[in-house]
């Protein structure tokens, strides 16, 4: 006897159903018996991919337990393990850097030389793809042999420019097979380096430049560097030499400089302002630059002007001007009139002239300016320091600073006196809330209380202790182990990486300079860029007055510098700082891509939420990926990466 519901069937097929039915039936089962697996196999994995601390404790070296997390990203849309990853760039941009795009430019209306300037307004972005090496690129040589020699197919510069050159800068290298080596003690002006070197410290009055340091001299702006065989002279004074040089297609100067493990990123003289505060800088030094430096009714001298500290020098070394005769020397005298009546202007002084080297000294007493002609240079509003790539001023600025201190009344030693550090404790100002009142005429009280933040002597040091504390933490997780499940037995210890494994450092949110203080400390063989994004309280006249490098810079657009050119790139708070801001995280990740080295690391520290996020990020940009909790109660979260050599 048939059962009620095989009656109903017949029904509704007929005695015998189609085999067309049975066979959906069959299929709807296997359907259903995936689908159901599919669920408990996810409940499996959300239940798997609870943190399960692993220890650490020799690639921390802390007392606390560290503890690494896999993060099951299933929660974000689609899943990290789902993010499709990024193609490869075409091999055309190999050496790309974005807003230099002359032709843009010149579609866009800029001219009279903007259209070598930075507009990365005009800079449209394509679709994500990340920029390959070069097909004979190689790991950099290790500090200090990276210093001298480099792979000549890590740079874009070509036999025939090479050998087509006449500078003596270029000069300086040797072009074998597949490097390129530089000679710092032959082939520049007067004998060498040393002996050019030692030439200034005399014209200002030193027994050697041995004693630059004593004599208030820490921080120097190298324009137009060549390839940085000056600023490599004066970090072995320990001195702070920081290049800069406009963007070049091939043979930059940026590029070989950084390159050789030396501080330098893209800077133009045109028609704004470079992104450092006033009062930045010891020394600013120009050796056959290219600049015309009376031009634009002297707009170029008031920005060294604005850039220079009070008893702050000013070296021009031009060999056109070498006098040989009478004639010679009567251009000579032609070409430095204009110079010295507008330097006169301003309160400089030429202290020395030797050959074709010409110093001036910008002077300490600001009463100076009080003092001139009322027709001559006036003085910028108070409060107008917003040095964000705005327009050149035709003011002298910082007069009224209370970082006005002359660089001979500075403290011997390498930290900031009482003194010094007071004045920043008064006052750290918001660049872009100036720039809010400036140009949109907010009202002031408003702008102030944004843009200011007290630095208390407590916080300064309470920073330092941190940045100590984290440095030996950060650098005992730079290893591939990091991104392994080896076993290990307890007291097993892995070495820590050598002191310089890495060489170029990014801090992209610098906060104090807390990190390049404890790198110098610990004597890496480091030099830091200590980025201070323009919305973030502006620390950066602290930084610069501890001998740091340091720039202003606007992490929704890319940084001044060409492709492959830092080792290490750190980051702690900005993935949250730029939660809020008009650009995505993918655009900062396949940026710092971008100027990150084959092989080279990344180390972010943020919040929970947002190591997660950028934790699929780093997927998608194809790095090796960690989560480290330091298991210490709070979110806190640290995400190590390692990019790896992708040849194809």
């Amino acid at each position: 006897m048939r059962s009620p519901w095989l009656s109903k069937l017949s029904v509704v097929f007929g005695p015998r159903p189609p085999v067309s039915w049975l066979l959906l039936c069959f299929v709807c089962c296997l359907a259903l018996i995936a689908i159901f697996g599919s669920s408990s196999s996810s409940s499996f994995d959300s239940v798997t991919s609870t943190p399960v601390p692993e220890i650490y404790t020799n690639y921390r070296r802390l007392k606390e337990q560290a503890a690494v997390e896999y993060f099951e990203l299933r929660t974000l849309s689609l899943g990290a393990s789902r993010q499709r990853e990024f193609g490869l760039c075409g091999k055309e941009r190999e050496n790309y850097v974005p807003c230099y795009n002359v032709t843009a430019n010149l579609l866009s209306g800029f001219k009279d030389g903007e259209e070598f300037d930075r507009h990365c307004e005009v800079s449209r972005q394509g679709k994500w793809c990340l920029i390959r090496p070069p097909k004979d690129y190689k790991i950099p040589l290790r500090w200090p042999t990276g210093r001298d020699v480099i792979w000549s197919g890590n740079v874009k510069i070509t036999k025939d420019q090479f050998l087509s050159s006449g500078s003596m800068t270029k000069r300086m290298m040797l072009l074998e097979e597949n490097q390129i080596a530089f000679h710092s003690e032959d082939g520049l002006i007067f004998d060498g380096i040393k002996d050019y070197s030692r030439q200034i410290a005399e014209m200002i009055g030193l027994g050697s430049d041995s004693e630059f340091f004593q004599a208030g001299v820490r921080s120097v702006l190298d324009i137009g560097c060549g390839f940085g065989s000056f600023g490599a002279h004066l970090l072995s004074l320990k001195l702070m030499a920081l290049c800069i040089a406009a963007y070049e297609a091939t043979g930059s100067q940026v590029q070989l400089a950084l390159e050789r493990g030396l501080p330098a990123m893209i800077g133009n003289f045109i028609s704004r302002q470079l992104p450092y505060p006033s009062l930045s800088f010891d020394m600013i030094h120009c050796t056959q630059c290219g600049i015309v430096w009376d031009k634009k009714e002297g707009m170029f001298l008031l920005e060294v002007d604005r850039l220079l500290k009070p008893g702050g020098y000013f070296v021009l070394t031009s060999p056109t001007s070498k006098p040989h005769g009478s004639a010679t020397g009567m251009k000579k005298s032609n070409m430095l009139t204009p110079l010295e009546q507008f330097t006169e202007k301003i309160c400089w002084s030429l202290i020395a002239q030797q050959d074709e080297t010409f110093i001036w000294q910008k002077t300490a007493d600001a009463y100076c300016y009080s003092s001139r002609k009322q027709n001559d240079v006036p003085l910028c509003k108070e409060g107008h320091d917003a040095p964000y790539y705005q327009a050149l001023m035709p003011c002298i600025s910082g007069t009224s600073s209370k970082r006005w201190i002359p660089i001979q009344n500075r403290s011997s030693s390498s930290q900031l006196s009482s003194m010094e550090l007071e004045v920043h404790g008064k006052y750290c100002s918001n660049p872009f809330f100036i720039f809010l009142h400036m140009h949109l005429h907010l009202h002031f009280a408003v702008v102030f209380q944004h843009a200011t933040h007290r630095v208390s002597p407590e916080d300064f040091f309470e920073d330092l202790q941190v940045w100590r504390l984290a440095l030996k933490n950060y650098w005992s997780l730079l290893t591939p182990l990091i991104f392994s499940d080896h076993p290990k037995r307890p007291g097993d210890e892995d070495p820590l990486p050598p002191f310089n494994m890495v060489r170029n450092v990014m801090d992209m949110n610098a906060h104090y300079g807390g990190l390049n203080a404890a790198l110098l400390e610990e004597r890496k063989s480091v030099w830091v860029m200590n980025v201070v994004p323009v919305r973030a309280r502006n620390t950066l006249p602290l930084i610069l007055d501890r001998g740091f490098p340091g720039v202003l810079h606007d992490w929704c657009e890319p940084f001044p510098t060409y492709p492959r050119t830092y080792d290490l790139l750190h980051a702690d708070g900005l993935l949250s700082h730029l939660s809020s801001e008009r650009c995505g995280l993918m655009d900062l990740f396949v940026e710092m891509d971008r100027i990150l080295r084959p092989e080279g690391w990344v180390v972010l520290s943020d919040k929970l939420g947002a190591i997660e996020l950028a934790r699929a990020h780093a997927t998608q940009v194809r790095w090796d990926a960690r989560v480290i909790d330091l298991q210490n109660g709070s979110d806190q979260r640290l995400l190590v990466c390692q990019k790896p050599f992708l040849k194809k």
